[in-house]
């Protein structure tokens, strides 16, 4: 299986590059299953449902969330009637929405596409260990699916890669979410898990994060609250990671970067 999972998109420009991009990053990879983290999809804070259902018609197969899931009131209903938008699995009983999807690609495989949150310098959440190890006691990667992908929205990479080795062989791929700055570590672990700590993020890279410097920066200068967050709105890089696995298995067999546009150092694997 073909997997494409792009970063958090951020603002106006993330989501109207993606939008206008993603076709054809599809295409040209020959992408069986589209995971796209969308939680700083509307202004840098959380997801409206026109949103997400233009991600959808763009080419997502599934979209994910994070610690912003609820900034936009109107996500709560749309999520509850929407199996392919999931937020956190260790938000506690009784959150809207679900923590995982299964989706059924049209030639009949099937991939499990699951998201935990950190809580290292996070909200403290349920455990996202033992809430990921329930979720996949329901399923037998290469038999009942043949390809797991879990999005694990943290702060901390030392989190993010002790969750990708306690269950390395288990899934097909491990990306990381929250942080909007590529990380240089893909790699397939020792049990066939491709890993990679931070996905980036989908938006302008001349910005603090993706929100525009003068805000962000005054921040940090004065130590005072109250200073405003904008989207920053240039060009925007495409980030995400391209996986391929085998189907037998859910192993994975490649794992690349990808990054599209904008500012930083492009990288498109090989079809």
């Amino acid at each position: 299986m073909r997997i494409l999972f792009l970063g958090d998109i951020v603002g106006r420009t993330g989501r109207d590059t993606v939008g206008a991009k993603l076709r054809g990053l599809r295409d040209a990879l020959r992408i069986d299953l589209a995971v796209v983290n969308a939680e700083n999809a509307s202004h840098g804070f959380g997801l409206g449902p026109d949103m997400a259902k233009a991600l959808f018609e763009a080419g997502a197969d599934v979209l994910t969330l994070g610690n912003h899931a609820w900034d936009r009131k109107e996500i709560i209903p749309y999520i509850a009637d929407n199996p392919r938008l999931i937020r956190p699995l260790n938000y506690p009983p009784g959150t809207p929405g679900n923590g995982s999807v299964l989706v059924t690609l049209p030639d009949g495989r099937k991939a499990l596409v699951l998201q935990a949150m950190g809580r290292l310098y996070m909200d403290p959440l349920d455990c996202p260990f033992r809430g990921t190890a329930d979720v996949l006691a329901n399923y037998r990667l290469g038999a009942s699916v043949q390809a797991i992908v879990a999005d694990i929205h943290a702060e901390a990479s030392s989190e993010k890669m002790a969750y990708a080795h306690m269950f390395d062989g288990q899934v097909s791929f491990v990306v990381g979410t929250h942080t909007h700055c590529p990380s240089a570590d893909a790699q397939i672990l020792p049990g066939g898990t491709a890993f990679q700590s931070d996905a980036g993020m989908c938006g302008d890279y001349d910005s603090v994060i993706g929100m525009a410097k003068d805000g962000a920066g005054l921040r940090f200068w004065r130590k005072m609250p109250g200073e405003k967050l904008n989207p920053a709105e240039g060009p925007a890089t495409i980030c995400g990671v391209f996986v391929e696995t085998d189907d037998a298995t859910g192993k994975a067999v490649r794992i690349e970067p990808v990054r599209q546009g904008g500012r930083l150092s492009q990288a498109m694997p090989a079809p």
